[in-house]
């Protein structure tokens, strides 16, 4: 490994994500699709990287945020279909119908540019309708006195000249959450989206091609809900509870390596604010990883990494680019001595908890500065860093 990556880096196992993907789509059976969501580069993992590997794998469809998000997979060969879950600007249109990438119909404001840009060239765009069966944030409003006029508006968007629309969709807002009050609420959710299927379709005189909406907590908890086609985010990835029940592998693996060994007598406060002072004489280690790298400042004084020796507590208010740990017990860990931050041996998840938050943020806070190292058989196949190093 190169000795720029030897500060901290993120080691993507593919294997590990094939071997999830194989694993998913064993649960979900045959007959369904299976879309890979890979927006904010594929969870920090490396969205290009990961849609190689589902594409080889045979996924069905990919989901992006953004179109910047898509064009940068089709610039790197990748060909399958693709979905934008976010905005795009009117603007853009010509290029999502010549890239062939599927937007979302989120509102009749946005059916009505999208529509009109694409008959001004005289070509289709594929789209998905989103439905909004209570997550409020993005769709078309259906439920209670909404229902009849939110019928009336997609029917009518259904049959704008230009759009083609190959797909509806919705997003659970509780499936992951445990209790009778979350449980109740995704299935009030899912009944709403079958009632609008159902209503739209019979008014609209065709059917959907593909109907989605089961996410992480719904592939995983709720079969009725696969429809046509699920949409795992970071399950894929292989964290968290349901992770775990199915089997799936972490991916990513985030390491450092020990810069440095201090010796410090008890009573010595540690980095800023001196929130830690040693308690006798101590060992400490400081690595190169801090909260530009994405090691969250809110971890501060609550956080353990893997050594080889284990858990070692981190020290003291976490700094930009370093962080220090109390390696006094750890004898033969020192400077160069690997460390994992989070990985197969240091679960995200308990670093999540100790953060006060989920994995999802803590492996998409994984910095542009960390280089991604992929893995296939245990052997480094390429090597990504995301720093503008070229004029």
């Amino acid at each position: 490994m190169a000795s720029t990556l030897r500060r901290t880096w993120a080691e993507i196992d593919l294997d590990a994500l094939a071997r999830n993907y194989k694993a998913l789509k064993k649960h979900i059976g045959d007959d369904v699709k299976f879309m890979g969501i890979v927006k904010a580069d594929a969870y920090g993992h490396g969205s290009v990287q990961v849609s190689r590997c589902l594409q080889d794998a045979g996924a069905d469809y990919l989901a992006v945020s953004s179109i910047d998000e898509a064009m940068e997979l089709r610039t790197n060969g990748i060909t399958m279909p693709i979905l934008i879950l976010g905005h795009t600007p009117r603007d853009q249109v010509e290029k999502l119908i010549e890239n062939d990438i599927t937007q979302a119909v989120t509102c009749e404001a946005k059916a009505i540019n999208f529509s009109n840009e694409a008959l001004k060239i005289g070509k289709t765009l594929k789209v998905h309708i989103k439905v909004d069966t209570g997550m409020s944030r993005l769709g078309y409003l259906c439920d209670g006195d909404f229902f009849d006029g939110g019928i009336e508006h997609i029917v009518e968007d259904c049959q704008m000249p230009g759009l083609d629309p190959e797909g509806v969709f919705t997003h659970f807002s509780m499936s992951d959450e445990e209790g009778e009050e979350a449980l109740a609420y995704t299935r009030h959710q899912f009944q709403l989206f079958k009632d609008v299927i159902a209503a739209v379709e019979e008014k609209w005189g065709k059917k959907f091609r593909l109907r989605h909406c089961a996410n992480t907590g719904a592939t995983a908890r709720f079969p009725e809900t696969h429809l046509d086609m699920v949409r795992p985010g970071l399950l894929l990835y292989g964290y968290g509870d349901f992770a775990k029940e199915l089997g799936l592998e972490p991916v990513m693996s985030l390491k450092t390596a020990v810069q440095t060994i201090k010796h410090y007598p008890a009573g010595t406060k540690v980095s800023y604010g001196g929130t830690y002072t040693t308690d006798k004489k101590t060992r400490m280690g400081v690595l190169p990883y801090g909260y530009a790298d994405g090691f969250l400042r809110s971890l501060s004084n609550k956080a353990t990494v893997m050594t080889s020796e284990g858990k070692a507590r981190q020290c003291g208010r976490i700094c930009m680019d370093m962080s220090m740990i109390d390696l006094t017990d750890k004898k033969s860990v020192g400077v160069g001595s690997e460390v994992e931050i989070f990985g197969k041996l240091n679960p995200v998840e308990e670093l999540a908890e100790a953060a006060g938050t989920i994995p999802y943020e803590l492996v998409c806070a994984v910095s542009k500065r960390v280089p991604r190292v992929y893995l296939r058989g245990g052997e480094v196949i390429e090597r990504e860093l995301l720093l503008r190093l070229q004029p």
